[in-house]
């Protein structure tokens, strides 16, 4: 369950961070204002809750459709290079020192 919980939350950050911040903020207004029995900041947290819930949702559905690519619909490319697979110039010697006689 901790880590269910733990990875729910690092999506939601990822994937709208202002929304995650403000739905954890409300959510820790709520958990102090029951455990310090403070009605009011229990409300706050729940309204702050709320709000982030519909400005989420709200983003969401406003968000366009993504479009999918099949295989098929791409066309095959050639690819483009740089430098022709094999050049007509000779090829370099081989840098060695030649060895003197002992």
């Amino acid at each position: 369950m901790n880590a269910l919980w733990f990875r729910l939350l690092r999506t939601v950050y990822r994937k709208e961070p202002i929304t995650g911040f403000i739905l954890t903020a409300g959510a820790m207004n709520v958990a102090i204002g029951g455990i310090d029995q403070n009605t009011s900041l229990v409300i706050f947290g729940l309204s702050t809750v709320a709000i982030a819930l519909a400005v989420r949702w709200w983003s969401l559905s406003h968000r366009p459709a993504p479009v999918r690519v099949t295989p098929a619909d791409r066309p095959t490319r050639v690819p483009v290079r740089a430098l022709p697979e094999r050049s007509s110039a000779r090829s370099l010697p081989d840098l060695s020192m030649p060895r003197k006689p002992e």
